[in-house]
C-alpha cells in the first residue's frame, strides 16, 4: 500500500458518508481506500511520513474542538448582525517547509468557520488568511501557529 494511513481514513470517510457499516460498504470502502492512493500515486511528490502519530490524533481533537467553537462564535456573529463584524486579512508567517503540511494548514484554516486561507506566497513562507471577526491580528497569528502549525510541524517535519 503506497499510503497505509490513507487507506483506513478513506474507508472511514466512505462509511461516514454512507452512514452505514453494512458489509458491502465496508468492503467497498476498503477497496476505495486501497485504489485511490494506488491510482493517484503519480500525483504525490513524495511519500508521506508521519513522525508522531499520537500528535496527529491530538491535532485532530484540537481541530474538531476548534471547529465546534468556531461554529458557535460564527452563529453568534450572524445573529448579532453585520455591524458586529471586524473582517480583516492577516499575513501569517510560516515555519513549515513540508508541502503537505502547508496544504493541511491552509485547509484546516478554511475548514474552521470564520477563517479562510486566501493565498500562499510564491516562496511558501507566508499565508494570507481572511478572518470574519478579528480585532487582534497578532492573537490570530499566535492561535494559528500554536494550535495548527506547531502540531503539523511536529507530525510531518520532525
Amino acid at each position: 500500500m503506497p499510503h497505509p494511513l490513507l487507506t483506513p481514513i478513506l474507508a472511514l470517510v466512505w462509511l461516514l458518508l454512507n452512514n452505514t457499516v453494512a458489509p458491502g460498504h465496508v468492503v467497498l470502502g476498503l477497496l476505495l481506500g486501497w485504489a485511490i492512493p494506488r491510482f493517484t500515486l503519480g500525483f504525490w511528490p513524495e511519500r508521506v511520513r508521519i513522525h508522531r502519530p499520537l500528535s496527529l490524533l491530538r491535532f485532530l481533537g484540537v481541530f474538531l474542538f476548534d471547529v465546534l467553537m468556531a461554529n458557535v462564535a460564527v452563529a453568534g456573529l450572524v445573529l448579532a448582525g453585520p455591524r458586529s463584524l471586524n473582517p480583516m486579512f492577516v499575513q501569517v508567517p510560516l515555519d513549515l517547509t513540508n508541502a503537505l503540511a502547508v496544504s493541511l494548514l491552509a485547509n484546516t484554516i478554511c475548514l474552521t468557520p470564520g477563517t479562510v486561507s486566501a493565498r500562499l506566497s510564491s516562496d511558501q513562507r507566508t499565508l494570507l488568511v481572511h478572518a470574519l471577526d478579528c480585532t487582534d491580528p497578532e492573537q490570530l497569528i499566535h492561535t494559528i501557529k500554536t494550535r495548527f502549525e506547531a502540531p503539523l510541524k511536529e507530525i510531518f517535519e520532525c
